[in-house]
């Protein structure tokens, strides 16, 4: 008797979880032996669930707190399989049509999900497909994507202070002052021009909190202040450090978060 060959991974990312179990049941049938090896309920956790478990194919919803679906996807470049999932039909129809990407409009569509399924099928080859049909990188596709969702969500407000008890006060931490926030399991630390503060919230709160524009997580549990940023060196196994202006201390920089140095 024959061994069946490695079955293919999926990842469903929505922060619905309706949604997400709704998807789940439209694969079963379109696609029985597909394995959804896990369900993320934000762009950050689909990161992590991502390095974790190495699917093949990850259905990502475009539109997530915190994290977008799109700015996941740039950490997931030529390693997998990218099925958007959107509420909007017209969202970004140009760089679909390329073919380096499918979408799913919301409601699911049995018929449309049977097209999507095939595609994926001619796709799953040794080498993932990094272009487009006209050539364009899949990294250059992602970045116009993401821009394209920053200018729909509009103007945002953004964390502008983070409360630390010092001793027995407690200080008012204008975010603009912050050189980084680190985390271990309980607290996170936050390091800014006036020293150093424990504080409750949890890296992934302050990374939904923050401004995507100026505060980035480089690591599953650290976040830097861009304008801090002095260089940034690149390591071994696809890994960095940064390293802040006027301190000694480097940040590492994860496989997860290094395209976000590509262009320093």
């Amino acid at each position: 008797m024959t061994v069946a060959t490695t079955q293919i991974k999926a990842l469903i990312a929505d922060d619905e979880p309706l949604l997400r179990q709704r998807l789940a049941e439209h694969l079963a049938r379109a696609w029985p032996d597909l394995c959804i090896v896990a369900e993320a309920r934000n762009g950050r956790e689909a990161v992590e669930l991502f390095e974790t478990h190495a699917p093949q194919v990850v259905f990502l919803d475009v539109h997530m707190p915190g994290l977008s679906g799109v700015d996941a996807a740039r950490s997931m470049v030529g390693r997998t399989q990218i099925v958007f999932v959107t509420a909007y039909e017209q969202y970004a129809v140009q760089a679909f049509e390329q073919g380096a990407i499918d979408y799913l409009v919301k409601p699911f569509d049995q018929a449309r999900l049977a097209q999507t399924v095939a595609r994926l099928r001619e796709r799953l080859a040794p080498q993932p497909r990094e272009n487009g049909a006209d050539g364009v990188p899949l990294d250059a596709l992602l970045e116009r994507l993401a821009g394209e969702l920053r200018g729909r969500a509009g103007t945002q407000r953004h964390l502008q202070w983070i409360k630390a008890s010092v001793g027995s006060t407690v200080r008012l931490i204008p975010v603009e002052q912050v050189h980084f926030l680190r985390s271990d399991e309980k607290y996170t630390l936050v390091v800014w021009d006036g020293g150093e503060a424990l504080i409750r919230k949890t890296i992934r709160e302050l990374a939904d909190e923050l401004d995507p524009e100026r505060y980035v997580q480089i690591h599953r549990s650290v976040i830097v202040n861009l304008a801090r940023v002095a260089h940034v060196t690149r390591g071994l196994n696809e890994t960095a450090e940064v390293h802040l202006q006027g301190r000694s201390e480097t940040l590492p920089v994860s496989r997860s978060f290094l395209h976000l140095f590509r262009q320093m």
